[in-house]
């Protein structure tokens, strides 16, 4: 084999299987295609490199990339990242198996999915969570979906014009292939009747405001529909969790539990519920139990997907789970601890109020939401030339000032940011 000394299957194993299915050759596995779709000219590849060659090509690559500070939020967070966390997510101990389904083989996949879960649930209040789903807009629609298919008569869902962009366009391209009604209101109340099914509603806003709920839980369950709530999980270290609000469901993006940003993914959907919605729940579900020593050992315990189930019965066809980055939050939330996720939160409410206010102060903003609090980011209405500002932000080495639907700015603060650069960021705006 020479050359290709990793590859499974020696000359004699080809020869074998083409003769085993009367072929004389590899290229007549495509007889079936037409000749004229048949590719003949040489492929462009480059020669072969070294390691040193490769690792120098991907060095000089990287070094056109321009590293920016990152002063902007809308449902993906710059929080820092401890070290560790890498060297223990590549640990084998874990990684034992893509697909969890023999527990014999798969102990370390299944225990940090069961941690996982008991995490989520913990900051949620919720009784039981789901092994994770691709991202918080597709756990936004399969949490409406579950609130749906609780409903065997209810064809209507309403959703918050509050939650992020993002959030929204995902949850109709879901709802559009449905046979459900999909509402998007801004006074979610108002649209409760008898054919509500249930109601999401974002516990902080598009604009990083947080929302008091109080009293909503009360007012959709009265009118018999089902509430889901849309969280940030990192902020429930310091927040009411949705439980607290008398949700049924929360839902949200994972990625500020340690995950980096990742030019945009992969990411962490995750969904968790009160047990009465337990088998309406897509994706698996981790328990644990004892084996025949008497040990403690985990087992998938509920598969409601529709690769296991009759397709009509399955709420859901989500038919994986973002596994890694379920073990990348895991090893997160047990490295800070519920002290470090307060510290975290104290670090980056500060920050962000700090720079809220040197901003305020330069004149060349308004706050439009003044009666609203808000945690770690905020949006400013612009009294400047926001083409210039960008510009000279980004000149400055900042991502910054995100311009949003309705022409607001969004801004955001980690405890990444040290007070040296809101400074001088703050100074950057004033030179304009």
């Amino acid at each position: 084999m020479g050359t290709f000394a990793y590859f499974p299957h020696t000359e004699e194993d080809i020869r074998a299987m083409l003769k085993r299915i009367g072929v004389s050759d590899l290229e007549d596995l495509y007889s079936d295609v037409p000749n004229a779709f048949k590719y003949k000219g040489e492929y462009e590849l480059p020669e072969a490199m070294s390691e040193q060659e490769v690792r120098g090509y991907f060095e000089n690559l990287g070094r056109k990339n321009v590293q920016l500070k990152v002063f902007v939020g809308q449902g993906a967070y710059d929080h820092y990242v401890p070290s560790i966390a890498s060297y223990i997510t590549s640990r084998s101990e874990f990684l034992t198996s893509y697909t969890p389904y023999q527990s014999e083989i798969s102990q370390g996949t299944l225990r940090y999915i069961f941690e996982y879960q008991s995490m989520i649930c913990r900051l949620t209040g919720m009784d039981v969570s789901n092994a994770s789903i691709y991202d918080g807009p597709s756990a936004a629609a399969e949490a409406l979906r579950m609130m749906l298919a609780s409903s065997r008569k209810r064809k209507k869902l309403v959703l918050s014009s509050a939650v992020l962009p993002h959030v929204r366009e995902v949850v109709k391209t879901y709802m559009k292939y449905s046979d459900a009604e999909l509402v998007i209101a801004e006074d979610v109340l108002a649209e409760l009747g008898p054919d509500v099914a249930g109601v999401l509603v974002p516990q902080i806003c598009k604009h990083g405001r947080l929302k008091d709920l109080d009293g909503y839980a009360e007012k959709i369950h009265d009118a018999g529909a089902l509430m889901a709530v849309y969280c940030d999980p990192s902020t429930l270290a310091v927040l009411k969790s949705p439980a607290e609000w008398g949700a049924d469901i929360a839902v949200g993006e994972g990625q500020s539990l340690g995950l980096p940003l990742n030019y945009g993914g992969p990411y962490l959907g995750f969904i968790a519920c009160k047990k009465e919605h337990l088998r309406k729940l897509p994706g698996r579900i981790v328990g644990q139990t004892t084996d025949a020593n008497g040990k403690r050992c985990f087992v998938l315990t509920l598969q409601a997907r529709e690769q296991h189930i009759r397709r009509e019965r399955a709420t859901s066809n989500i038919c994986s789970n973002q596994s890694l980055m379920c073990l990348w939050a895991t090893v997160y939330l047990s490295l800070m601890g519920p002290e470090g996720l307060k510290k975290v939160n104290r670090l980056s409410s500060e920050g962000a109020h700090y720079l809220y206010d040197r901003l305020i102060a330069t004149g060349k903003f308004e706050d439009t939401h003044k009666d609203k609090p808000f945690l770690k980011e905020f949006t400013l209405k612009p009294l400047c030339d926001v083409a210039k500002l960008q510009k000279a932000l980004l000149d400055g080495g900042y991502f910054a000032a995100l311009r949003l639907e309705n022409g607001e700015l969004n801004f955001c603060v980690t405890e990444k940011h040290s007070k040296a650069e809101i400074d001088e960021l703050v100074k950057i705006v004033e030179d304009l």
